[in-house]
């Protein structure tokens, strides 16, 4: 069982459900060529997805384009459903860093077609994912500069301000769909910058007062 952990307050939870965010920073959804969303775009990934600090992606075969994708993860620490933005972060026990790894290839042939892409993100290893800080160590979470480096290289440099849906407005969106539980994990979306890795890179991630993480590529 995958566990999510906040080693300051020594809590440990079984990750339940990933709900992700697609195209939630209008660069990034510029970047793909897709239009920025009205309302939030959702997928999810399986806890089997997560693998810690120093764990290693592994590409499966039917992939030949692997990208990366840094992301703010919210850990929830209690029960939401159909909350409203103004009690929404009350429901956030936590905060860490994810990279949201994407088979981009087979992502946009399933697209194109019209079908699902769950196996474009769901696959084993394709959630790394730090502890997290607790919620309250953390005063705007706003204001964080996501970074994301491939082989000491900066790939990705962007802030949460950018979001365009803000936290309040992704867990309220969410709760009025899923009810959210104690130890599901958000990822809030990725900043512009996504690219390729392959085998033999090393992945590098951090978010500043948050947490890092060194993910090498197999």
């Amino acid at each position: 069982m995958k566990t999510a952990k906040i080693p300051a307050k020594n809590v440990e939870l079984p990750i339940g459900k990933i709900v992700c965010l697609a195209r939630n920073y209008a660069e990034h959804a510029r970047e793909l060529g897709n239009e920025a969303p009205t309302v939030p775009v959702l997928f999810m990934k399986p806890s089997s997805s997560v693998i810690g600090n120093c764990g290693t992606v592994i590409i499966p075969a039917y992939s030949q384009e692997c990208h990366y994708e840094v992301e703010l993860a919210l850990l929830i620490g209690s029960q939401a459903r159909d909350v409203n933005t103004d009690k929404a972060l009350e429901h956030v026990a936590g905060y860490g860093v994810a990279i949201d790894m994407t088979l981009r290839d087979v992502q946009s042939q399933l697209k194109a077609k019209g079908l699902p892409w769950e196996i474009a993100k769901g696959f084993d290893t394709s959630c790394p994912l730090s502890d997290f800080v607790t919620a309250d160590s953390v005063p705007d979470p706003h204001n964080l500069n996501l970074k994301l480096a491939v082989n000491g290289k900066i790939r990705q440099d962007g802030c949460s301000s950018d979001m365009i849906n803000n936290i309040p407005q992704i867990i309220a969106y969410i709760s009025s769909i899923f009810t959210l539980e104690p130890g599901d994990v958000i990822l809030t979306g990725t900043p512009a910058g996504v690219g390729q890795v392959v085998a033999g890179d090393i992945m590098t991630a951090e978010i500043i007062s948050i947490g890092s993480l060194t993910i090498p590529v197999a």
